[in-house]
Order: structure tokens, then sequence, then C-alpha cells
């Protein structure tokens, strides 16, 4: 499998197009050796992926080539990465173009290989990118008049991947930020 995807690569980062320290990624949750589930990557990309080092948004500037891979693996990983950097203005842009099929875009949301402490809702359930919550407990919006009605259902949430005690959703069309404590998976 590494020979496949290092020639597909040519021997470069599929993500920044480095030639300097490039090894096989094979992106989680997959674990099998199909030269689909995997892809070359740098040093650099890697240990900013894993969390090893501190993110450099400068050099994920390069997802918006390596994007349009014809490569699951690649626009899984580039999709990760953008949505880790979305509130910095450019990478939302990335994002609102990028397109996944739907079954990479449930690969892409699976979490499993983002560094740190996992989002748990009230229950002590782990919450995943796109999850659908339920409300717990009838909550005042601050700086809205709008309450959110305990029994409401958060559809297709977003973690908010430096604080795991916040998820970002939509509750009549409006975005909001809420407590994972007030929140539970729904059935």
């Amino acid at each position: 499998m590494n020979q496949d995807v290092m020639e597909r690569a040519n021997q470069a980062c599929e993500l920044c197009a480095s030639q300097s320290a490039v090894s096989t990624y094979v992106v989680p949750p997959r674990s099998d050796d199909n030269p689909t589930h995997a892809l070359a990557m740098c040093k650099t990309c890697m240990d900013q992926l894993k969390g090893e080092a501190e993110m450099d948004p400068n050099h994920w500037r390069s997802l918006n080539d390596s994007m349009w891979s014809e490569v699951d693996a690649v626009k899984v990983i580039a999709w990760r990465m953008l949505d880790r950097m979305r509130d910095l203005g450019w990478p939302q842009d990335l994002l609102d173009m990028i397109y996944l099929e739907e079954s990479a875009m449930e690969w892409a949301t699976s979490a499993s290989d983002l560094p740190g402490p996992k989002h748990l809702d009230s229950n002590g359930s782990e919450i995943c990118q796109g999850d659908n919550l339920v409300l717990i407990k009838t909550l005042d919006v601050k700086g809205s008049n709008v309450a959110v009605k305990k029994g409401d259902v958060v559809k297709n949430i977003r973690l908010v991947l430096d604080n795991t005690e916040q998820v970002i959703g939509r509750i009549d069309g409006q975005e909001i930020v809420l407590l994972t404590q007030y929140l539970r998976k729904s059935k």
C-alpha cells in the first residue's frame, strides 16, 4: 500500500506538495491496507494534524489546491483541517466550495483523529460533528430575545474545537453556541 500511495503522490505530500519527510498516513477511522484510505503526508502536516506541533494556518493555504484531489482521503483531511481553522475566515470560504460525496462527508466528520479531549453530552456520550442533539433545559440566548426550549432538536451541530464544553448549532435559523451540559444525543 505504501508504494501505491507514494507513486500516486509522486513522492510528495498530497496536502502541501512538500517533498521532505513524506510518509503514508491512513485516515481514521479507516485502518485497512486500501490505498484510497491513505495519503502521502509530510512531517509538518502530520505533526499539525495530530496536534504535536502548533497550528500554522499559512502552511495550510495549499488546501486551496489539494481539496480538489480525486482521492477521498486527501479531501477528507483537507475538510478536517479547514473545519478546524474555519474561524480564520479564508478556511470557511474554502469549506463553502469543497464538495464531498455523502460517504466521504461521513468519513470527514468522524472526529476520531482529532487530538485532545472529546465533546461529551449531559449523559457522558461522545458528541461528533454533524450529530443531532436535544436540549434538556430551556435556555435564554445571550444577546437575543430568543429562548430555546427544552426538547428542541439542534440538527447537524459543529464542534467548537478549542472548547469541549461548547457546540455550534442552528435554532430557528439563528446560529448559536450551546453548552454541552444542556444537551443530549437524540435517538
